[in-house]
């Protein structure tokens, strides 16, 4: 590259920009070693004082604190490029000022002589109660309050990365949303931090500048009567002057970046609005309360000996802003439509295939009170997450499951809601909006304060709170979540507890509809030239009752090409398929390359076990009583035990014996995967924690 590409690619305007910040802070720096002139020290204190009003102008217009994540910086360069400022200004006051007032600058000279009317003890007083107001009062609280948010945010960090978890199980949100909300979790608490040790930049200025201001009215005093012949009160004059105007023009910028500091870390809240409309939306909403204040302001107003004018103008002001809000809600309300009313049905005379309902696939009743969640002219986003559940059960299960059909259902409780699975009761719980559930995952540090219930999607101990206990819960590890999430949890445990049963003969067939558009000759070959659907459709339940997804339909329809010509039974052809799909299996059982713990069976149960499967006891009726007992007492017990450890209950058999246990062992220990030898690919390597049937 020549020099000349050089420079254009280093000057160019992303160059330009990154060279902004290394340029700004080395020109503060040299500040402190250069003389400056007296012209060029107006041009940076008036640089100064317009940086500070664009820091407080951001702080008001952000709609929350992340906004600004930049802040604790700016704060460390501003309070930087104020001492700066100072140490060059006491270099030309002390050198230069027994020529007179504005010898360090006309910005000096006007804050010395306008502000305070040219006496300096005025001045001192001044710059002390600013000092005072920007050190004891704004820079002190708004620190206190950083300290307490950084401290707060990162306690809270567990249980708002577990409601994050939740929701992306739920289906609320998905991989991308779920990184993002993470990623900002632990901004907001690197931000609260930074801004807890950046407090001490500007508590530290404050001191500094008090020390300054010492430093030269007894230098300025020194270097006057000594070096320049001055009389004492002439001196003191010049140089406490040109001190006090240096003072202020530097604190006037510091008192307005205390402000913005003040005004980040207190904002409340997440809605998108800045603190002007919080202000105003949230202080003169009620037009009752105005009316009251106007009231009292006129009762002091009518008092004698009061400033009557003045109470009674903002009594009149406050009164017609109270009134015009009145009017104008009225007039709003008169402008509303209101509904005409529905006609009456017409009453048939005869019945009709028009009165034989269909049974919903999927439904969720709602009570009165939780029709607000439903209705999205009333702000609801169940229906929003509903959808969101649909997409992601599709994407983790395979196929695409009936859409959910929500009623509104007055025999339900006002706060009940219920799922139905073509017609049947499948879930019921309750919610109530504007509450929040704390479930108790089981390590909380301590009790809430609220109605205590149990979550209905998976019955662990939870708590229905109020908002302002929030924050609260979340510090001592509970996961909260809202009641809309509340519903729309429930209904996705249910949704994914019966996969089998929501694939009926329709989603089979648009199932290889959507994949005969990639691989039409595959599924041509064997729907229905060697296969029925009907046995397809077994197969493929088969799978999903013991919780292995159809994702990969390309290997089921190829594994079941390859075998259905010698066999049309769905138990067998089931189990080939689980061995086509095994890598993915044990995946999704024993994620990475860990090694596989699992239990297994004593060699003479299994003889037992084969036997009884050559009788005919496919569904376990073969299995001789005492053994059935015995067999699912310390099945329980082992899986019980590889939880308690951290690892899946996983039963390894043999092929013959897999489809038998399962169906056998499933009622009992729902929790228990059986898989067979074959599924286990040969890369894996197995480790045996527990032989069940082995004699102690």
């Amino acid at each position: 590259m020549t020099p000349a590409l050089a420079m254009q690619s280093l000057f160019g305007r992303a160059g330009l920009r990154q060279l902004v910040a290394p340029a700004l802070i080395v020109m503060i720096l040299a500040m402190m070693v250069l003389p400056l002139p007296p012209f060029v020290l107006d041009l940076l204190f008036s640089f100064n004082i317009a940086m500070a009003v664009i820091v407080l102008l951001v702080a008001m217009y952000i709609t929350k604190p992340l906004d600004f994540s930049v802040f604790p910086t700016v704060l460390l360069v501003t309070t930087l490029l104020r001492l700066s400022l100072n140490v060059a200004s006491t270099r030309v006051v002390l050198l230069e000022g027994h020529t007179g007032p504005d010898a360090a600058g006309k910005v000096i000279e006007a804050f010395g002589h306008f502000l305070v009317g040219g006496n300096y003890t005025v001045g001192i007083v001044v710059f002390i109660i600013l000092t005072v107001i920007n050190f004891v009062v704004i820079t002190k609280g708004a620190g206190r309050i950083a300290e307490v948010g950084a401290r707060f945010t990162l306690d809270a960090m567990p249980g708002k990365q577990m409601a994050i978890d939740a929701d992306l199980n739920a289906g609320l949100i998905g991989e991308d949303d779920a990184r993002r909300r993470r990623a900002n979790i632990a901004e907001e608490a690197d931000f609260y931090g930074s801004m807890d040790g950046a407090s001490k930049f500007v508590r530290g200025d404050a001191v500094a500048g008090i020390l300054i201001m010492l430093i030269n009215i007894i230098g300025g005093l020194i270097v006057g009567v000594v070096q320049h012949d001055l009389e004492i009160a002439e001196a003191a004059k010049n140089y406490t002057l040109l001190t006090i105007g240096d003072g202020l023009v530097a604190q006037l910028p510091s008192l307005i970046i205390s402000t913005a500091a003040g005004l980040v870390v207190t904002r409340v809240g997440e809605d998108e609005r800045d603190i002007s409309q919080q202000v105003v939306g949230q202080i003169f909403a009620n037009p009752l309360v105005l009316a009251l204040t106007a009231t009292i302001l006129g009762v002091i107003g009518l008092i004698p000996g009061m400033p009557n004018f003045v109470f009674l103008l903002f009594a009149s002001v406050l009164g017609g802003i109270s009134w015009w809000m009145l009017k104008r809600r009225e007039e709003t309300s008169t402008k509303e439509e209101i509904p005409p009313p529905p006609a009456a049905p017409v009453e048939s005379l005869e019945a009709s295939w028009a009165d034989v309902a269909p049974v919903d696939v999927l439904g969720l009743e709602v009570g009165y009170r939780l029709i607000p969640l439903v209705d999205k002219g009333q702000d609801g986003d169940l229906l929003k997450r509903i959808r969101g559940l649909r997409k992601k059960f599709a994407q983790e299960i395979g196929f695409l499951s009936a859409p959910v059909h929500i009623r509104d259902n007055l025999e339900l409780k006002p706060n009940g809601y219920r799922i139905v699975l073509k017609g049947v009761e499948a879930g019921a719980g309750e919610a109530f909006p504007g509450l929040f559930l704390a479930i108790n995952p089981g390590r909380v540090s301590g009790p809430l304060a609220g109605t205590q219930t149990t979550d209905p999607a998976f019955g662990l101990p939870a708590v229905w709170i109020e908002a302002a206990l929030r924050d609260q819960a979340h510090v001592l590890g509970y996961t909260v979540v809202d009641a809309g999430t509340v519903v729309a949890t429930h209904l996705n445990h249910v949704i994914m507890s019966h996969a089998a049963e929501l694939l009926g003969r329709q989603e089979t067939q648009a199932l290889l509809d959507h994949l005969a558009k990639e691989t039409p000759k595959l599924v041509e070959d064997l729907v229905p030239k060697q296969l029925p659907l009907s046995t397809l459709q077994r197969v493929l339940q088969n799978l999903l009752e013991e919780g292995v997804n159809i994702r990969d339909m390309r290997s089921i329809i190829e594994t079941l090409a390859e075998h259905a010509p010698r066999s049309q039974d769905p138990v067998e052809l089931s189990s080939l398929v689980r061995v086509a799909l095994g890598r993915a299996i044990i995946q999704q059982l024993f994620p990475g390359t860990t090694d596989m713990q699992v239990m297994a069976l004593e060699p003479s149960l299994e003889r037992i076990l084969g036997q009884a499967v050559q009788s005919g006891g496919g569904d376990g009726s073969a299995i001789e009583p005492g053994l059935a007992d015995a067999l699912l007492r310390e099945t329980a017990t082992a899986a019980q035990r590889q939880e308690d450890i951290g690892m899946a209950p996983v039963l390894l058999v043999p092929g013959h014996l897999r489809w038998l246990l399962s169906r056998f062992l499933r009622r009992a220990v729902p929790q228990l995967k059986v898989i067979a030898n074959g599924e286990v690919p040969d890369s894996r390597t197995i480790k045996i924690t527990t032989i069940i049937g082995a004699k102690s």
